[in-house]
């Protein structure tokens, strides 16, 4: 479980481009691994040993520059209340203005750490004229320039240095789900389906996060933790719809699970916001289930089902071994499917697979079906193992890995799905030197 750093500031002051140049040395290797399209506002990074998530919030505002000023107080009092430290980028270009001023001023009133980041510092008289943001009254500023990198070395210093010590959690056996979705999917009714109004409930741990709470719960004869966004406290009194509210949420939640619960509401489809929450969790290498929720209000014939499943499939490819559940939070249907459905795949992702059989069954499909050869050189794959992992990673070891490309690994993997169960989970496949 990392921290979370918010990047909040008003529209162009280069929020992104600080936001990618943090992040980018972790991208390039995840997509390396994976290829998938990715939520471009948020990622992990790591500065002297320390591993944080980043969250542009600039990238959830819609709308064009003029953005009602109403927009970015909601995104900056809930980077108050969902992130450990915040950076406040402003620009010397501009000056202080007025809205710098109000978000200076709700910043003021935070216990949380601030970074007043002032951006396009790459001279010595724009060193000078950064002087005049003393007066936002948030004390010492860093001065940067996001686009060559000057000065991002002393701001990383002393935000690593401010964010809390996390407490590390005794490995607790018990299966930890989160629930997670965008607002209004059904997330709160599907909770309450599964505890019922007599509360199935053993024990209230105030997680460690400091506010999604993991509740144990016994029920259908299975015990796990419940880790809970869906608004039974909800926080601020921020209005529902925004995307990065849901988005902000699901971060803590995910990172905190084994297996992300994803709630869609069947009456709108899988919408783009579901996808971000989905790419997080895959990202975040976690289990995952769909369910689709309000199942009872969709009107049916008999392919309803295939084709509503057929649709969520082509969004989340290549990752599509992934189980989806018709559910209704209110009339309990399918409730206990569900369940059974994140067990399975908690017990998928802890599995671990024999060298010798794996090698038994890897190897003979290899032979069979060989990386094509490279600029006349053969590949020639020798012996695979899966590797010491919280989550399932494998390395085949072969004489030229560097070419061995996508679409072999995409092959290798979807063979090891159908001989080994990994519903659910997504893995992580290496080709490496012997």
């Amino acid at each position: 479980m990392g921290n979370i750093v918010a990047i909040v500031g008003r529209p162009n002051v280069g929020k992104s481009t600080l936001f990618n140049r943090l992040i980018q040395r972790r991208e390039a290797i995840v997509d390396a691994v994976s290829g998938v399209t990715r939520d471009r506002h948020y990622g992990k990074t790591d500065w002297n040993g320390k591993e944080f998530s980043v969250i542009d919030t600039g990238g959830y505002v819609v709308g064009s520059d003029d953005i009602f000023e109403a927009e970015i107080d909601k995104q900056v009092n809930l980077a108050i209340d969902e992130a450990d430290a915040i950076v406040f980028m402003v620009d010397v270009e501009n000056g202080v203005t007025g809205m710098d001023e109000e978000v200076a001023d709700i910043l003021r009133q935070s216990k949380k750490p601030v970074f007043l980041v002032v951006n396009k510092v790459d001279t010595a008289k724009r060193v000078n004229d950064a002087v005049e943001f003393y007066s936002l009254g948030l004390g010492e500023y860093y001065t940067i320039s996001s686009i060559n990198g000057s000065g991002t070395g002393d701001l990383l210093d002393a935000l690593v240095e401010a964010l809390p010590e996390i407490e590390e959690e005794e490995p607790d056996e018990l299966p930890r789900f989160a629930v997670v979705g965008r607002p209004n999917a059904g997330k709160s009714s599907f909770i309450n389906a599964l505890i019922g109004e007599d509360r199935y409930i053993v024990t209230d741990i105030a997680g460690t996060t400091r506010d999604s709470i993991d509740t144990k719960y016994n029920r259908f004869g299975f015990d796990f933790n419940l880790v809970d966004t869906a608004g039974i406290r909800k926080k601020s009194k921020v209005k529902e719809d925004l995307e990065f509210y849901s988005v902000m949420r699901s971060v803590r939640a995910i990172e905190h699970s084994d297996v992300c619960i994803l709630v869609v509401d069947a009456t709108r489809g899988f919408e783009g916001q579901d996808q971000s929450i989905f790419w997080l969790a895959e990202k975040n290498r976690k289990g995952i289930v769909i369910l689709v929720n309000k199942w009872d209000l969709v009107e049916k014939d008999t392919h309803t089902t295939k084709q509503f499943e057929q649709k969520i499939r082509q969004e989340i490819a290549p990752f599509t071994d992934v189980p989806i559940v018709f559910i209704s939070a209110l009339t309990k249907q399918r409730i206990f499917k569900a369940i059974e459905t994140a067990v399975e795949v908690f017990e998928n992702r802890k599995q671990h697979i024999a060298t010798s059989k794996l090698n038994e069954t890897m190897l003979e499909i290899v032979k069979q079906n060989p990386p094509p050869a490279y600029k006349g050189k053969y590949i020639k794959i020798k012996y695979c193992m899966q590797l010491p992992t919280p989550t399932p990673q494998f390395a085949f070891f072969a004489n030229l890995p560097q070419y061995v490309k996508d679409p072999y690994k995409r092959y290798v993997e979807n063979k090891m799905r159908e001989y080994y169960n990994f519903t659910g989970v997504p893995i992580t496949i290496y080709f490496r030197k012997k």
